[in-house]
């Protein structure tokens, strides 16, 4: 049974960081691309960063570059967020992707980041 739980999110003021966590469970997870999406109100979900496999390549949405890193540790069976310099545009809910060897996808249930002063 797959699981993808994720944790850390909260209130936080403009410019300030959070660190978000994902634990994964249920699937070959050093094979697997994780994946960190969001979804404001009212919006669709939108990709915000990928880390394949053992972690070497990644890949960021545009909004987020420079200003958060995924990272990952295969050990753990954990994918994490940090984010720096966060603003209010990154209000959403905060989801992690699991896409398996086996091209099945995986969603957690969300957790919410809110960015205001």
């Amino acid at each position: 049974q797959v699981q993808l739980v994720e944790s850390g999110g909260g209130l936080v003021q403009p410019g300030g960081s959070l660190r978000l966590s994902c634990a994964a469970s249920g699937f070959t997870f050093s094979r697997a691309a994780m994946s960190w999406y969001r979804q404001a109100p009212g919006k669709e979900r939108d990709f915000v960063a990928s880390s394949f496999r053992a972690g070497a390549k990644t890949n960021y949405a545009a909004s987020v570059k420079g200003r958060f890193t995924i990272s990952r540790d295969n050990a753990k069976n954990e994918v994490y967020l940090q984010m720096n310099g966060l603003e209010p545009e990154d209000t959403a809910v905060y989801y992690c992707n699991a896409q398996t060897e086996n091209d099945y996808d995986y969603w957690g249930q969300g957790t919410q980041v809110t960015v205001a002063s």
